[in-house]
């Protein structure tokens, strides 16, 4: 996708953070936005800081984890903007919790926003652009977390988030919908709030104290700025790249993660040259492809900004 005139987009989490940083870089490249994100507090500030856009924007309060609400959100942004051409699966939650202390309620909370709202987006929003023959993209926030393991509670559900992304990608290649996952490092965004989120039906959780100290967290001066984010996801919507990072630190860590499970595999015993005869797939060409596109860092390329704010 080299051009976003005209083009229209949903952003869950579309609000604050991230999301929001999307949603500026589409914006400023003449696309049509629906943001969406469960917080009113922060659609009412961005609709107050969005004003001088006129129409080509709207708001909608909604949970992604509602999947009746994720319907009658790709039906209402159909009717206010048309074809829908990208789909930014963003929203997510950041319960930090290990399996010593994790409840059901953290599992369950963490799985159906984090993993189920991509899924439940993707469901909605596909067979529209499948529909209208006119090509798209989706990209799913996964995390750095997918490929250095932290906390298992959020970062099982980033995993999956990023085995859904390499799948789907591709699944639709043939269909002319490219797909991306974005698998941020530390950035300036609302994640931490997540006490303030909390349903009360998923209210059993031995985190209640952790969360309220996490959700005044002081903002770290060296994480990267959101809307950095964004242009490199647009970056990455127009050369239809499958992976962003954003951090460069990562990289030595996430080598020695692969070094590790490339060591893991046993040694080739003979006739085992023959990969045909499992009957199974043994390699998806489109990493070749991957490899083969010229990948540098974009937020060196886009902009003049240090990365250390």
């Amino acid at each position: 996708m080299q051009t976003f005139t005209n083009k229209t987009a949903f952003v869950t989490g579309g609000a604050s953070g991230i999301g929001l940083g999307i949603v500026h870089a589409l914006l400023a490249e003449g696309a049509n936005v629906m943001v969406a994100d469960v917080r009113q507090d922060h659609l009412d500030a961005t609709a107050a800081e969005l004003a001088g856009t006129g129409d080509r924007v709207a708001f909608l309060r909604l949970d992604v984890s509602d999947r009746a609400a994720m319907a009658g959100a790709a039906a209402a942004t159909a009717q206010r903007f048309g074809n829908v051409h990208i789909l930014c699966n963003n929203a997510g939650i950041g319960i930090m919790a290990g399996a010593k202390e994790a409840t059901y309620d953290d599992w369950d909370w963490s799985l159906r926003v984090n993993l189920g709202g991509a899924f439940n987006g993707i469901h909605s929003f596909l067979p529209g652009m499948l529909a209208h023959g006119e090509g798209g993209h989706i990209v799913n926030t996964s995390s750095v977390a997918a490929v250095l393991p932290a906390n298992i509670v959020y970062g099982a559900a980033k995993c999956a988030v990023m085995g859904l992304s390499e799948g789907l990608r591709a699944e639709l290649a043939p269909d002319g919908i490219g797909v991306t996952c974005l698998l941020p490092g530390p950035t300036t965004t609302n994640i931490h709030e997540v006490a303030r989120l909390r349903p009360e039906q998923f209210a059993d959780t031995h985190l209640g104290q952790f969360e309220q100290e996490l959700a005044e967290r002081p903002r770290n001066p060296h994480w990267l700025d959101p809307q950095l984010v964004g242009e490199m996801v647009l970056d990455a919507i127009r050369r239809n790249l499958m992976f962003v990072f954003t951090h460069s630190e990562h990289k030595a860590g996430a080598a020695r993660r692969f070094e590790a499970i490339l060591a893991a595999f046993p040694p080739a015993r003979p006739g085992e040259e023959d990969t045909s005869r499992l009957g199974f797939r043994v390699a998806n060409p489109m990493y070749d492809e991957m490899l083969r596109q010229a990948q540098p860092p974009a937020r060196h390329r886009l902009s003049d900004q240090p990365i250390e704010k």
